[in-house]
């Protein structure tokens, strides 16, 4: 976010923008603990899916304390400080669950992927670590504007295998970044300027190991945000769902939604 007090340009929502967002989470079909957290502060212009890995009192203790501790920011008074306050407190977690692990003589991580949408004004920006996505969609056009920390995300980006042969790739669930994997912290991070009619979505990789992007997307489209979760929850357990799911929405320029930001606090 690197302009986050600049003036919005032509055609971006102004201060004070309506949205409407809804968030679930859903244990699946197969899995007996949902390890997938879940954050929905509209009323700041935050929200976040974490999925954790590890195993039970593993994953589903590094989600949720990485869910527990975003929850508890104040109202932004500034873009830029919002998006170090968010980083600051994921680079916290990080050192917190490596050394729960260390201290608990665990063989294997307590770790989460993370990502995160912040609105302030006219300025959105995603922070993520893992394979965890956010999608946009603007007009026609949707998109996953996240890029996934993964071995088979590797193998595509350097042409080794396609997109389709990724989904069924043996190593398809290893990540490469999470929150309490390694001692170094690398988070990613994207921004831009809302748009009227905006759509976001973000969710864990329950929904995409068996719904297709072209789907989700058509999904969104017509549906407010609860509804449009709602579906997608229930299509990917109607496929068997043999993970834990999240599906979280934001969309823009309902007058009868939220007003992220309009006031900062005193």
């Amino acid at each position: 976010m690197d302009h986050p007090n600049a003036q919005s340009p032509e055609g971006s929502v102004p201060p004070g923008l309506a949205f409407t967002a809804h968030a679930e989470t859903h244990v699946g079909m197969v899995r007996k603990v949902n390890e997938d957290a879940i954050l929905d502060s509209s009323q700041i212009g935050l929200w976040v899916v974490a999925d954790g890995v590890g195993g039970a009192q593993a994953g589903d203790r590094a989600s949720q304390l990485i869910v527990n501790s975003l929850a508890a920011l104040a109202s932004p008074e500034d873009g830029l400080g919002f998006l170090q306050n968010v980083q600051t407190i994921l680079q916290d977690v990080n050192r917190q669950l490596l050394t729960e692990a260390a201290a608990g003589g665990l063989a294997r991580d307590i770790a989460s992927t993370v990502v995160c949408l912040l609105f302030f004004k006219g300025w959105y920006c995603c922070v993520w670590a893992g394979d965890s996505r956010i999608y946009r969609l603007r007009g026609d056009q949707f998109e996953q504007i996240t890029h996934d920390h993964s071995e088979v995300q590797c193998l595509v980006d350097y042409g080794f295998i396609t997109l389709e042969e990724a989904r069924v790739h043996p190593n398809a669930n290893v990540i490469t970044r999470a929150v309490g994997a390694e001692q170094v912290l690398l988070l990613d991070a994207v921004e831009g300027v809302i748009e009227p009619g905006d759509a976001f979505l973000l969710c864990s990789d329950g929904l995409t190991k068996v719904v297709e992007d072209w789907e989700i997307g058509a999904t969104l489209a017509p549906l407010a945000p609860q509804e449009a979760v709602r579906q997608l929850i229930q299509m990917t357990l109607d496929r068997g769902a043999p993970d834990n799911v999240s599906v979280a929405v934001v969309k823009i320029g309902d007058d009868g939604g939220h007003r992220g930001n309009e006031t900062a606090p005193n």
